[in-house]
């Protein structure tokens, strides 16, 4: 399978999810902060949830895909890998003591790939495997915490571990250690998987590479031009090194601007307060426009060029899609409503088709400007996901769009 991503908002085709599972029953008041969390999901009713949400995208002949499933069957389709991606987890889960880490990779071989996914991913308690002898502190200390791997309930926002640009990939060397070990999952799919095993996918990034970067920062605008947010997840050094690849590489890309926006968590990543809904037109939270700093990067003949932009929002995404540009605030004019509903992912929209987007059913007020811009607005529910402080976007990663 090609990786094909040219914009935002051309007609998608196959996108990847996560269905939320034992994961989310894991989290305790104790380890929130630690895991990224404000709450507890409801898991019942988040998976409810989940499924609505693939059922909007099928409904409308997108293929989607299960990243849980698709490492399972990279893993069954080459068995002989089914050791070092184990000692890879264990590694990356940070476990000091060699008691644990040899009683883990003897817990975790015996299990069925399926099975073995499934519990890495929910998280392996202190009490699902029995030290018979411990001879160290380290061995000792690790009683002190309920967990030998951390569950990952950050998954459910595939958006983040790796980034599809134009036919290529970006593996993102996530900033917490909550979520370095999603990206294990990713490479072992594209190296593994039968529908990308054979393929000439070009890489721009890899997952231990300097300065971190998280696919919630990084939007398609068209073939020529992406935006990248410099956030509290992804670093202007991650944004520099990348650029400068998909440059030497000859691919369409031209320009990247890079959104300075606030570092604070309601703001984690560029696509919390800004998303394209269809040509021209995008989401905006007002909070950020006065603040926003752009820096244009361009490809030149002498190499790059990287200029501070000192105008509008308007002007500079005018100047390079070469349309009139359009902002629907989210929450509208209203300060207190916009807050709140850029909080709950109101500007986080999925378009699966130009002026079509998903859209949680809760933020009225964005979604009503959004019937009134033209757009087509498909809502989910989202009482529980969104305790996850992640919108639709936030939940998917495209890996085909057709070309507009």
């Amino acid at each position: 399978m090609k990786i094909n991503v040219t914009s935002e908002i051309g007609r998608l085709k196959t996108v990847l999810l996560h269905r939320p599972s034992l994961e989310l029953e894991n989290l305790t008041p104790d380890i929130l902060e630690r895991l990224l969390f404000d709450d507890i999901p409801y898991l019942k009713q988040a998976q409810k949830e989940h499924d609505a949400f693939a059922d909007v995208l099928r409904n409308h002949d997108v293929e989607v895909l299960y990243i849980q499933d698709m490492v399972v069957e990279a893993l069954e389709n080459h068995p002989e890998v089914k050791s070092n991606f184990i000692n890879q987890f264990i590694e990356e889960s940070h476990v000091q003591s060699y008691s644990v880490k040899d009683a883990l990779y003897e817990y975790l071989e015996k299990l069925d790939c399926k099975t073995m996914v499934s519990k890495m991913i929910e998280g392996i308690r202190t009490t699902d495997i029995h030290i018979a002898k411990k001879t160290s502190i380290m061995d000792m200390l690790e009683n002190e915490y309920p967990f030998f791997t951390d569950p990952m309930p950050n998954l459910l926002f595939q958006r983040d571990p790796f980034t599809s640009l134009g036919n290529g990939v970006v593996m993102n060397n996530m900033m917490t250690r909550a979520r370095t070990r999603e990206t294990l999952l990713s490479e072992y799919m594209f190296k593994y998987h039968p529908r990308f095993e054979n393929e000439d996918i070009p890489f721009y990034n890899d997952r231990f590479d300097r300065y971190q970067s998280e696919g919630g920062d990084f939007l398609v605008l068209s073939e020529e031009v992406l935006a990248i947010g410099i956030s509290q997840r992804t670093d202007p050094r991650a944004i520099e090194r990348i650029t400068k690849r998909l440059f030497k590489e000859n691919t369409p890309f031209k320009t990247v601007l890079a959104f300075n926006i606030p570092k604070s968590r309601a703001f984690m990543h560029l696509d919390t307060v800004f998303t394209q809904v269809d040509y021209g037109v995008f989401t905006i939270h007002p909070g950020i426009q006065e603040t926003l700093t752009i820096f244009e990067i361009e490809k030149t003949k002498n190499g790059i060029q990287t200029t501070k932009v000192v105008t509008s929002l308007e002007a500079i995404l005018e100047k390079h899609l070469n349309r009139k540009i359009t902002l629907i605030h989210c929450g509208g004019k209203d300060l207190i409503t916009s807050g709140r509903e850029q909080w709950n992912d109101g500007a986080n929209t999925l378009a699966i088709a130009p002026g079509v987007v998903v859209v949680y059913e809760r933020n009225n007020v964005t979604n009503q400007a959004l019937r009134d811009a033209g757009i087509k607005v498909l809502e989910i529910p989202s009482s529980e996901l969104s305790r996850g402080r992640g919108g639709p976007r936030c939940m998917s990663m495209p890996l085909a769009r057709e070309k507009i």
